[in-house]
């Protein structure tokens, strides 16, 4: 059992310590990425002077979070949330746009992204109703309650337009499944949007032909346990449905530039001086580094400056150019061993809120690792999601800094400390 009076004893130092690696291995990629010879470590001329005050400000923030009573991230959870929400709708109103996406808050010459704040704004709000309620998560009017918590800044982030950060939000089907969801739901997510991928290959017929074929041979395989028809042919008329309204949705509510990335994954489009570029580019950057890289500021693709926006959401690229299969591998384990040690933790929790909000963590960091590096390297289309901890900028800094330290506070505020 830990030392209860003292908080430094209570914390887990295994977290702190590898967010602190991903942190300073992150920063030496921005400054590769942004170094020339003629550069220095100016704190505001280059992206790597301004990521060290983001960095010295996230510290600012650390020791606020754990300053603060544990209790009062569970108690003021819904003001959190409620808070958050408002600041994604002003942007309609005050917001600037950046990139395509009006997803900030101009104050001078210094930008915040809300959208970044919101994904422990809605963990917290999660948190606190599933631990509030003690549902199990099968009640329909307990599930609409939870979609809506969910789903709702989602909604608000899509049109902006910023798929990406929407995206995001369904990393809380896993979170729900650790608690209870049935997992013909994530069976169902898993299919539709397969579906919707298949769709943009093949004819909406072929699509729904080969549903039906598959409805009757599920049927045909279960008869003797006496199936509902009815499930069956509603099942099948929503994939129909679906598959006839993917074009649709693809062309009218994803913009060009969604749609071009999309086709090139697909290799319905082949544009590797367009909008392929930036994949193109990071996937030669990744080859060039071999099995142990070409040294750090040693990346030719990096130095030359191939690669746009390299020290954003494509700063994984410049770790396999410099650091090789090795350097890169050792990064990706840093990660699993992050994202395995708050599951850890979590399990370990006394209170539902503490639980869920420390899967609600892991699921979030686990989502944004997984389709940034697949981003970076073709594998999924470029969709602006940042890799935690290693890409350029404030607000994802701070953003995923505040959502691993509440769960920091809460797991150092446990009764019993094994």
């Amino acid at each position: 059992m830990r030392n209860k009076g003292n908080i430094l004893v209570r914390l887990d130092w295994l977290l702190i310590v590898l967010y602190f690696a991903l942190v300073i291995i992150g920063w030496m990629s921005i400054y590769s990425a942004s170094y020339s010879s003629d550069t220095t470590l100016s704190m505001l001329s280059q992206p790597h002077g301004r990521q060290q005050i983001f960095i010295g400000l996230s510290i600012v923030l650390i020791i606020l979070i754990l300053s603060i009573e544990a209790k009062f991230y569970e108690r003021f959870s819904s003001i959190i949330y409620l808070v958050s929400l408002l600041s994604l709708l002003g942007l309609f109103v005050f917001g600037k746009t950046i990139s395509g996406a009006t997803s900030w808050y101009a104050f001078g010459g210094f930008s915040i992204q809300p959208s970044e704040f919101a994904k422990f704004a809605t963990s917290l709000a999660l948190a606190k109703f599933l631990s509030d309620t003690q549902t199990n998560i099968k009640s329909l009017n307990d599930l609409i309650k939870i979609f809506v918590i969910i789903f709702l800044p989602a909604l608000i982030i899509v049109p902006q337009p910023d798929p990406g950060s929407a995206l995001v939000y369904a990393a809380f089907f896993f979170v729900l499944y650790r608690e209870g969801l049935s997992p013909v739901y994530l069976l169902l997510g898993f299919s539709a949007a397969t579906l919707f991928v298949l769709t943009l290959v093949l004819d909406p017929l072929i699509i729904s032909i080969i549903c039906f074929v598959l409805a009757v041979l599920f049927f045909l395989k279960n008869r003797k346990k006496k199936p509902s028809k009815l499930l069956y042919i509603t099942v099948l008329s929503a994939c129909v449905g679906l598959s006839y309204s993917v074009n649709y949705i693809f062309e009218n509510v994803f913009e060009q530039r969604h749609r071009d990335r999309f086709n090139i994954v697909l290799g319905k489009e082949v544009d590797t001086k367009g909008i392929g570029y930036n994949t193109a580019q990071s996937e030669i950057a990744i080859g060039n580094g071999g099995w142990t890289g070409k040294g750090w500021l040693q990346g030719t693709q990096t130095k030359g400056g191939f690669v746009p926006e390299q020290h954003t959401d494509y700063i994984f690229s410049t770790v396999g150019e410099e650091w090789g299969f090795l350097g890169s591998s050792f990064v990706v384990l840093l990660f699993v061993a992050l994202i395995l040690r708050i599951l850890h933790r979590a399990e370990l929790q006394k209170s539902k809120f503490s639980r869920v909000y420390g899967y609600s963590v892991a699921a979030i960091l686990f989502f944004h690792f997984l389709i940034n590096i697949a981003m970076v390297m073709g594998v999924f289309p470029t969709v602006g999601i940042p890799l935690p901890f290693f890409s350029y900028g404030g607000s994802g800094l701070w953003g995923f800094t505040i959502l691993l330290f509440i769960f920091i506070k809460l797991d150092a505020n446990k009764i019993n400390e094994w």
